[in-house]
């Protein structure tokens, strides 16, 4: 079921929410969707967050779930004191660039989770950027999920479409609306990992060709900083899905923990993606670096050789320009030539020589 679940979210258009069409943003500039669940059906309408979570207490069953992109503090003020959220999980939900984590205020979850998405590009340059990162924070109690959305990508249109078709997840509660979110962002991890594969792949041929140049090493260093930008957003995840999947929770449905346990094993492979990625970059820097030190050596050694060759007509006219009355050869017709034909044999001879041993 959770298979099935992430194929529909795949085969789902994934294109960022128009937040001003009325049909997804009536309640508010910050508010995206309201919704009713009961049984695990999407109850009919949007109606404003009091309304709502008045309906779900008054009858008993059931869950609200509030999407919001880039609630400012007055709307999440506002928010807060509906459901009675934690004062320190709202300044959270406020900040920028926060690592992923859970935290646990009585019957509520407060979760933050660093979205991704592969920057697509024609060439890979020294200022390409291959990883852009967003963040989402969902507040999850016993009868509602508050999902707070920050950056242009990561929208949960999709994911709650792929859930609304499948009202048997639904059914268990805010709890599993925490595991699909879960699910789908380690889902993007792992997207943009094999997206990025070929860049690497990109950067290992441009080294180790015959054609290597000289500024392969600003893409390198490039790539391994997306890749670090990566590393943060995946790795802290580890310890909060491993609290999810770990001794029973009351906010977490029995039947969903399980589930948590897949998505930890999924993060796992993520992880070990990067690990590997980094390693590998590891490698074509030093390649690219032993490569430039080859390189330079080779053209130290040309160098020496024509410094070498182009020594022997400099000693020889630095000895003729002494204008010295008494010297071999001074007064002598062939003189000149015959000098001329010497200098010539002795640089013919050097090149010979320093091409049999590579030098040229």
């Amino acid at each position: 079921m959770i298979r099935s679940l992430a194929r529909a979210v795949r085969r789902t258009d994934r294109r960022a929410v128009d937040l001003s069409h009325p049909a997804r943003s009536p309640l508010g500039s910050a508010v995206v969707n309201c919704v009713v669940y009961l049984e695990g059906v999407r109850q009919t309408g949007n109606c404003p967050a009091e309304e709502a979570i008045a309906r779900v207490r008054k009858s008993g069953d059931g869950f609200v779930w509030i999407g919001l992109h880039e609630p400012d503090a007055q709307e999440l003020a506002g928010i807060a004191d509906l459901f009675g959220l934690h004062r320190l999980a709202v300044l959270d939900a406020t900040r920028t660039h926060q690592r992923p984590k859970l935290q646990r205020y009585d019957d509520v979850l407060f979760a933050v989770f660093k979205t991704v998405r592969y920057v697509e590009h024609e060439e890979l340059t020294a200022r390409s950027e291959v990883v852009d990162t967003g963040e989402l924070m969902a507040f999850v109690g016993p009868d509602f999920v508050v999902t707070v959305r920050r950056g242009p990508h990561g929208s949960l249109g999709p994911l709650r479409e792929a859930l609304e078709a499948a009202p048997e997840r639904l059914a268990k509660g805010p709890s599993a609306v925490l595991h699909a979110i879960a699910e789908y962002v380690v889902d993007d991890y792992l997207a943009v990992a094999d997206a990025m594969e070929a860049d690497f792949d990109t950067v290992e041929a441009a080294v180790v060709s015959e054609h290597a140049g000289r500024g392969d090493a600003g893409r390198i260093y490039q790539l391994k900083r997306e890749l670090m930008e990566l590393r943060r957003a995946v790795v802290p995840l580890e310890r909060p899905l491993l609290a999810l999947a770990g001794p029973p929770s009351p906010v977490i449905a029995p039947d969903i923990q399980p589930y948590f346990r897949g998505t930890c094993d999924r993060l796992a492979r993520a992880t070990d993606q990067i690990a590997a990625f980094d390693g590998l970059l590891d490698s074509i820097l030093q390649a690219h670096l032993a490569q430039v030190t080859v390189a330079q050596s080779e053209d130290m050694r040309k160098i020496t050789a024509w410094a070498a060759i182009v020594a022997v007509p400099t000693m020889v006219c630095a000895v003729y320009g002494m204008n010295f009355d008494h010297m071999p050869e001074l007064k002598w017709r062939y003189g000149y030539p015959l000098v001329l034909g010497l200098i010539a044999v002795a640089c013919v001879a050097i090149h010979r020589s320093f091409r049999r041993n590579g030098w040229l």
